[in-house]
């Protein structure tokens, strides 16, 4: 058996594109192989920043002889009336160099078709691969792609060289004028000649010889040893965030951990203003020691040798000094003006053309945060309401201060700072910071009722502006991310357990928007249609059953999230229980007879008993009106539990209704009146959830 290499050479392509294209290649590779029938032990794709390379296993000499089907036209207009073949037919057979007689009917898709066995002879691979490489290659797809010279093909970045071996010997192939050898290039620096890759088998060995380490699992190993290492020599261990490490492992070939260190003086600055430099802005890796504490040393990934430690050290020790004093020199000079002071500033900050400033936006969330908060945060009475108003209105000024022009990422962060600086209350600080969690899915959130009610203004103010102006989402558009906000909102709302309906936050967050003018409708309907259309990604997320999710759906718009998922467990343990099934099946058969509408169309307000002429009709309106009164008590205390136990108890009532009881009687009103006390039923049921999209068990 033998092994394929197929390596791309390239100048520097942007380290963010790497890993989709490490899937991407490897995933066209093996269908590509499938689709023409040839056999592979295995598939590994390497990627720097200079090469993309496949590396394929076990393959065979010879590509297997195979037969295919081409399916043509439908049976039944194949042939005319007469059973003569149809022009569909002779045209398809002869695109194929076929008579139609040698075509057969086969299945497909519950239809008949007429289809053309082919069998195909396999010739040597070595002929068939250099075809199906350029097309892997040429198939795919990069964030941005380029041309370049007076060529046509595009890629991430300019090709340079094309090696492709199978086993020893060179596969010919040629990419816009790049003709394919057993040519490759080491590192650019350390190795920069080219040289050859005698087998196939040896591409791993041969570059690394030529301080290359092709295989990114490796590089990654590589680099994490030597950060424990080097932070364990002070007494300390690394910060490692994982989407820093993923640029690291795709902007080096040859990976060597460096030791450096800054001034302790810097060490004063906040925490989170140093590693963000280090970490955003030089991909410099931070160390903190036992206590969790930074400390001043750092480690740097260089992409060359050992030999030039002091000249790499000292570079960046001089590069994180600049940087560092960039940052104490706004961070200081931030510090002489409150924030309050800076409020003003947001006047001459857009937030958006159509929406005013900055500082009008301040001023809708601060109304929005305070009404949240006079909801869910806890405190004397004016308390919490004060203290909402108060974070809203600084919520934004940290924008305008010198540190956060010069670092972005870090707004909120800065806030916090400036305003405990500047002695207002903790409560204050905190939520300044909290309004922007989660930042990313699955970062933390809001810890303080407070920060809640910031986060909750913040983003409800967003989503009600846009939808207001007409830009909501889009296909897979979405510009201002409501997307991302709006499933913010509902996983804050449910870790939070706040008793607040997305519909009322909706209406709130409209009021602005609204003022003075008619209620908008369909602004609202839209809205809440985007709110119901992310609750099942975050009902699937929580581990929600997909039917009681589904039944509940309805009420989630309308009730407290937090109750929706009392609600669910409750379902739950009643689908576990042995009355569960008979209540259900009564339940949808009484729904089932209902027209569309007709428990509030067709059905009188109040079912009249003297109507009645069954007793099976009474027996059920008296079991019903029994249990009316306790469900609606237990539905309001929130006991789900016990109230599907007392529904369930009308399992035989409805039962022996349908026994006796024909409902669409031939006198008008006696059926009405039937239909009346199955809508009064079911919508006695429906007080918990839509029992129509639960499913049997």
């Amino acid at each position: 058996m033998k092994k394929l290499l197929f390596e791309i050479g390239i100048e520097e392509v942007p380290a963010r594109f790497l890993p989709q294209t490490i899937e991407n290649l490897k995933g066209l590779a093996a269908q590509r192989f499938t689709e023409n029938g040839i056999p592979f032990g295995g598939i590994k794709v390497f990627a720097t920043p200079r090469r993309l390379a496949l590396l394929a296993t076990d393959m065979p000499e010879n590509q297997p002889d195979r037969t295919r089907e081409v399916f043509g036209p439908p049976e039944k207009i194949a042939f005319d009336k007469d059973g003569k073949p149809s022009r569909a037919l002779t045209g398809f057979a002869g695109g194929l160099g076929l008579q139609p007689e040698q075509l057969v009917v086969r299945e497909k898709n519950s239809g008949r078709y007429m289809a053309a066995v082919i069998e195909e002879k396999g010739g040597p691979l070595k002929e068939v691969l250099p075809g199906l490489l350029k097309d892997m290659a040429l198939s795919l797809p990069f964030p941005k792609s380029m041309r370049w010279g007076s060529g046509n093909m595009r890629f991430a970045r300019p090709i340079r060289w094309i090696t492709a071996l199978f086993d020893s010997e060179t596969l010919q192939m040629d990419m816009d004028g790049i003709k394919s050898s057993n040519i490759t290039r080491g590192h650019r620096f350390l190795s920069p000649g080219a040289f050859q890759i005698k087998d196939a088998g040896t591409y791993e060995k041969t570059l690394q010889s030529n301080f290359v380490i092709a295989d990114q699992d490796k590089r990654r190993a590589s680099i994490l040893e030597d950060l424990q290492r080097l932070a364990g020599t002070v007494g300390g261990k690394p910060v490692i965030d994982e989407s820093l490490l993923n640029t690291v492992v795709y902007l080096v070939e040859y990976p060597v951990g460096m030791l450096c260190e800054f001034p302790r003086e810097y060490l004063e600055l906040p925490e989170e203003l140093l590693v963000t430099v280090m970490q955003d802005h030089q991909k410099y890796f931070a160390i903190k020691d036992g206590k969790d504490r930074l400390i001043n040393h750092f480690t740097v990934i260089s992409n060359t040798l050992k030999e030039n430690y002091f000249v790499v050290k000292a570079g960046s020790e001089r590069v994180i000094r600049a940087r560092f004093e960039d940052a104490r020199f706004y961070y200081h000079e931030d510090r002489r003006h409150p924030l309050s002071a800076r409020v003003e500033e947001l006047k001459k900050v857009a937030f958006h053309e159509r929406l005013g400033s900055l500082h009008d936006k301040v001023m809708r969330v601060e109304r929005l945060a305070a009404s949240i908060a006079e909801r869910i945060c806890p405190g004397e009475k004016g308390e919490p309401l004060e203290l909402a108003k108060r974070a809203a209105a600084l919520s934004k000024s940290d924008l305008v201060t010198g540190v956060v022009r010069e670092f972005p990422e870090l707004q909120g962060i800065m806030g916090r700072y400036y305003a405990i600086n500047d002695g207002e209350p903790a409560q204050v600080a905190e939520a300044i910071l909290e309004q922007y969690l989660p930042r990313h899915m699955g970062d933390a959130l809001p810890s303080t009722a407070l920060g809640a009610a910031l986060a909750l203004a913040d983003r409800l103010d967003n989503i009600a502006a846009f939808f207001h102006l007409g830009l909501a989402p889009t296909g897979s558009e979405d510009p201002f991310a409501l997307r991302r906000q709006s499933i913010a909102v509902a996983q804050i709302l449910i870790e939070g357990g706040y008793e607040l309906a997305l519909d009322e936050l909706v209406d709130k967050a409209l009021e602005p928007f609204l003022a003075g003018r008619p209620e908008d409708r369909d602004t609202r309907a839209s809205i809440l249609r985007f709110f119901e259309s992310r609750l099942p990604q975050i009902f699937e997320a929580r581990g929600f059953e997909e039917d009681i999710a589904l039944s509940l759906l309805g009420k989630a718009l309308h009730v407290p999230l937090k109750d929706i998922i009392e609600r669910h467990n409750a379902i739950k343990r009643f689908k576990q229980t042995p009355h569960y099934s008979a209540f259900l099946l009564a339940i949808k058969r009484a729904r089932n007879i209902l027209p569309a509408g007709a428990e509030k169309a067709e059905a009188p307000s109040s079912v009249n008993a003297g109507l009645f002429r069954e007793k099976a009709e009474g027996a059920l309106f008296d079991n019903m009106a029994e249990a009316e009164k306790t469900v609606s008590g237990l539905i309001s205390e929130r006991l789900y539990e016990e109230a599907l136990a007392v529904l369930s108890g009308l399992t035989v009532p409805v039962n022996g209704f349908f026994e006796a009881v024909l409902v669409m009687d031939k006198d008008e009103d006696v059926k009405r009146n039937r239909l009346a006390l199955l809508g009064s039923l079911w919508a006695l049921a429906s007080g918990i959830c839509d029992f129509s999209k639960l499913a049997e068990v």
